[in-house]
């Protein structure tokens, strides 16, 4: 139940949140006051968010293809922009797709892409403890999270049957991990960000490995940035893949989707337009 608030204590709390450099402050006080328990409760969390802790930590959750993703405080927030990875993720994958989300942080790509289609075998890794735990609860019964690098903690009998491969990789090049906004720089861990020197570290390992796990005709998407998109693309047709480069203007979104060469007719297990994911 929301907490009531007279026009007097609205306007306050969008002051301090202004006041704290808050750009919409109004939506977010609106939110604020919707998920706090109480008064007390309610200064507490207009406290933290003045005090430039991410609105999705104050709140406990980001929404994120029409999912409320729990986020713990120091898990990497999902990025609305990431959406349209798993949008073309939903147009390659069949019924029953075996689909595996490494980096996952708060599982929220693989919440998603299950939430929108008919069944799936999710698995998904991340290095962090605190995502880990985090991507149990919003993965829940429709799939599996492993704590480790990479592809270390999967399965060894996902090894070629992997078709839908999410890599979301971090991608900042380490020396301007600096240059990010507060709230991500302070607040989100160091490894979800940290993409290395040129920001192709980590996409260079998962590379490295990927065809190994992808069944013919599977499918690797990364995230990158536009400036970044010709090396990305370089860097996977260097690991046998076929690279292909697809944006979003809508989203400021760029992925890279590269396929493993595999017998005609298994490229891809379906070839129409994105299914909306939110």
């Amino acid at each position: 139940m929301p907490v009531s608030a007279s026009p007097f204590v609205v306007s306050s709390i969008v002051t301090t949140l202004r006041a704290a450099g808050c750009v919409f402050a109004e939506d977010e006080a609106e939110l604020i006051l919707s998920a706090a328990a109480d008064h007390t409760d309610l200064a507490r969390m207009v406290e933290r968010r003045a005090s430039g802790l991410p609105l999705e930590h104050v709140l406990g959750w980001a929404e994120f293809g029409g999912l409320r993703i729990a986020v713990d405080p120091g898990v990497f927030v999902p990025r609305r922009r990431t959406e349209f990875l798993v949008r073309q993720a939903a147009a390659l994958a069949g019924h029953g797709a075996v689909v595996v989300d490494l980096c996952c942080g708060s599982g929220a790509l693989g919440a998603a892409l299950a939430a929108g289609l008919d069944r799936i075998e999710l698995h998904a890794a991340d290095v962090d403890p605190a995502a880990v735990r985090c991507a149990r609860r919003n993965v829940g019964e429709t799939g599996l999270v492993h704590q480790g690098d990479l592809f270390e903690p999967l399965p060894v009998d996902l090894c070629g049957r992997v078709e839908i491969l999410l890599a979301n990789v971090p991608y900042v090049p380490t020396q301007e991990v600096e240059l990010l906004p507060a709230e991500a720089r302070i607040h989100e861990p160091r490894v979800a960000l940290d993409g290395g020197r040129d920001g192709l570290d980590v996409l260079r390992r998962v590379c490295a490995r990927a065809p190994r796990w992808l069944a013919p005709g599977g499918h690797l998407l990364v995230e990158t940035s536009e400036r970044q998109a010709a090396r990305a693309e370089e860097t996977v047709a260097r690991s046998g893949l076929i690279p292909r480069v697809v944006t979003s203007d809508e989203l400021c979104a760029t992925v890279v989707v590269a396929t493993r060469p595999g017998p005609a007719g298994s490229v891809a297990r379906r070839t129409g337009p994105a299914d909306p994911i939110g």
